[in-house]
């Protein structure tokens, strides 16, 4: 479900409204003081749960006082983003550092 690597959380499976539960206690627990990134380029799956998902996870490493980063976005969540209009606030690195 998430691979970590470091600061590198992997996510190997859909973000959609059957998976964001599990992925959000999974990501919220490999949170800590210093900085985070989420690697999407194995995600094949999204829905508009991905972006809540996103989006809560943003408000809790704000409150755990981490720098959340997402890397490597597939192109449906990209659309999905810009379809909403909040594709500028999600704090992301084109391709990842790892």
């Amino acid at each position: 479900m998430i691979a970590r690597d470091g600061d590198l959380l992997r996510i190997t499976t859909a973000m959609t409204m059957e998976t964001v539960g599990p992925l959000l206690d999974a990501g919220t627990a490999l949170f800590n003081s210093g900085e985070a990134e989420f690697d999407l380029s194995a995600v094949q799956d999204v829905d508009s749960a991905a972006l809540a998902l996103m989006f809560e996870w943003m408000r809790l490493a704000l409150a755990s006082n981490t720098t959340l980063f997402f890397s490597n976005l597939p192109q449906s969540l990209i659309s999905l983003a810009t379809l909403y209009g909040v594709l500028d606030m999600i704090p992301q690195r084109a391709v990842s550092r790892h």
